[in-house]
């Protein structure tokens, strides 16, 4: 059976509740640019959804993939239980996103997630993050987009862009002072990724601290751009 089949965990149950969707590229990339607002936005009782497009297999190249999946996976899962949202896992390539996607055809399942849960909004990816598999995935979210029969508002956010010099919209600013320290706890259990490139401590803490300060009574924050 494929490991993407094995380790994805769906929702079979209607609800009722308002779902946000994230996108993101890697297994981390959504704590790292939305880990504090997914925690305020589940305390709330909405219905949050992480759609991870990569295992992220190459960073243990010396593994067999099939371990370094399962156990980015392990990690995600988690995470996810800290921030009590969903997790959705396919299988991209890295540094091959598109022709992959295009490839295995994921646009229709894709397309098939969004169309049945309708969510309110979507967080993905900034065009300004330099990663080319960040980049990709906000491409993939602009395209699936023109596609939704229900649109809904659509975020990008920041991971290892420090600024967004590109994006001119409006913002979104979340205080997350009281689910920060939720979001830390969750970057945590990504174990495998201390050996190598750990994200900086010391940015998200300025980035949080930066962003509360466009808040009243917010210690930390979380900002989003809208583009659609």
């Amino acid at each position: 059976m494929d490991m993407n089949k094995k380790l994805v965990k769906k929702t079979t149950a209607k609800s009722t509740k308002e779902t946000i969707i994230v996108f993101s590229s890697h297994s981390d990339d959504f704590v790292i640019g939305a880990g504090g607002t997914i925690k305020k936005y589940t305390d709330e009782g909405k219905n949050i959804i992480a759609i991870v497009f990569s295992y992220g297999e190459n960073s243990h190249p010396w593994l067999k993939e099939k371990i370094v999946q399962k156990m980015r996976a392990d990690e995600t899962f988690e995470a996810c239980k800290i921030l009590n949202c969903q997790t959705i896992f396919f299988d991209l390539k890295e540094m091959n996103f598109k022709k992959d996607y295009e490839k295995k055809g994921y646009q229709k399942d894709l397309l098939k997630i969004l169309n049945n849960e309708k969510p309110t909004k979507i967080f993905t990816h900034s065009l300004d993050d330099p990663h080319p598999d960040h980049k990709a995935v906000h491409n993939i979210t602009k395209q699936i987009y023109e596609k939704l029969k229900i649109k809904p508002e659509l975020y990008v956010y920041s991971v290892w862009n420090p600024v967004s010099f590109k994006t001119r919209h409006p913002s979104l600013y979340i205080n997350i002072t009281k689910t920060f320290k939720d979001k830390l706890k969750a970057l945590k259990t990504f174990k495998s990724q201390k050996i190598h490139v750990a994200y900086p401590l010391f940015l998200l803490l300025f980035r949080a601290i930066k962003e509360g300060m466009k808040l009243k009574g917010a210690r930390f924050a979380e900002m989003f751009y809208r583009i659609k």
